[in-house]
């Protein structure tokens, strides 16, 4: 059996993430290789059963529960090649064992997500996932203030939750001159 690999995309909000994702997949399926897509089912900003960039490109995808990635591991069918991961920063920490398992079947595992939270801090499992992916492609954003390259996602909403699910009004691409960080009682 092949070695699979994992790789991952990275960046701020707005940097194009989904649509390199979108990319690798309809690349895969030129090539007739068996792709299943998977999300986390708190992410409905596309609807509940597909990813779709900013951009409007979109592809049917299986959501599984954020708090449970083993269950996307158990709906992996043994014929698929390639295995397709949004938002990964929203699934617990066995997002990452799942991978490595994926991938030590032989699976190509593409994982796209965010790697800082608004805060500006590593986010969720994809610090781990970076480490130990064969190929990171880290992408950068427009900043909404100046027009430099943008490595952060600036919440302009109120919240201090590190989950809050949204997108054009209650996030802009910024950096690292231009983010701000809310107070935090925390």
């Amino acid at each position: 059996m092949d070695k699979g690999r994992l790789e991952v995309v990275c960046g701020p909000m707005f940097s194009g993430k989904t649509e390199i994702l979108l990319h690798h997949i309809r690349r895969a399926l030129i090539a007739k290789q068996v792709v299943q897509v998977f999300k986390p089912e708190i992410d409905t900003r596309a609807g509940t059963h597909k990813i779709a960039s900013h951009s409007n490109l979109e592809i049917a995808a299986h959501p599984v529960p954020a708090d449970n990635a083993t269950h996307l591991w158990q709906c992996v069918e043994p014929q698929t090649g390639v295995v397709a991961i949004d938002e990964a920063q929203f699934f617990n920490s066995s997002i990452v064992g799942v991978c490595e398992r994926l991938v030590d079947e032989g699976k190509r595992v593409i994982v796209a997500g965010l790697d800082l939270d608004y805060r500006g801090a590593p986010f969720g499992s994809m610090p781990a996932l970076l480490s130990l992916a064969d190929q990171v492609d880290k992408l950068t954003a427009i900043c909404t203030e100046c027009g430099a390259l943008a490595t952060r996602t600036q919440r302009l909403s109120v919240s201090l939750a590190q989950v809050e699910i949204g997108a054009g009004k209650e996030y802009a691409a910024r950096c690292r001159n231009h983010h701000t960080v809310p107070s935090n009682p925390l």
